[in-house]
């Protein structure tokens, strides 16, 4: 008799577990027809492009700001120096700037003009 108990039980435990299975089914089918679909308003190179120039516009806005400060300070501190060594230092300084600022704006100018010459190269046809 405990062997029969124990098939009733486990066959009910069965039906309870496939109706369970069968509701989550229909839960996510009806989710999936139900909830509204994300469609990419662009693809993957369009969003990069798009990332990459937003990203580089903030950075040469913000080496262009701390270029203009540290200039600035360079200027101010050959001035004021009272040796010839402070203030030949802080025009080494203002090169170094300068030139700083130069690679950076010359990166994006590099980019914005030399990259449209090499579009279409890149295909497999």
């Amino acid at each position: 008799m405990n062997k029969i108990h124990l098939s009733i039980n486990y066959s009910q435990l069965m039906r309870r577990v496939f109706l369970a299975y069968r509701i989550a089914l229909i839960l996510l089918l009806l989710a999936a027809l139900y909830l509204p679909h994300a469609f990419a308003v662009e693809d993957m190179w369009t969003a990069a492009n798009r990332i990459i120039k937003d990203v580089y516009t903030k950075i040469a806005g913000v080496s262009t700001v701390l270029a203009g400060l540290m200039s600035a300070v360079a200027v101010i501190g050959a001035k004021m120096s009272g040796t010839q060594q402070k203030a030949d230092q802080a025009w080494d300084w203002l090169k170094r700037v300068w030139l700083a600022w130069v690679i950076i704006n010359g990166i994006g100018a590099f980019i914005a003009y030399v990259r449209p010459l090499f579009n279409g190269l890149a295909t497999l046809e």
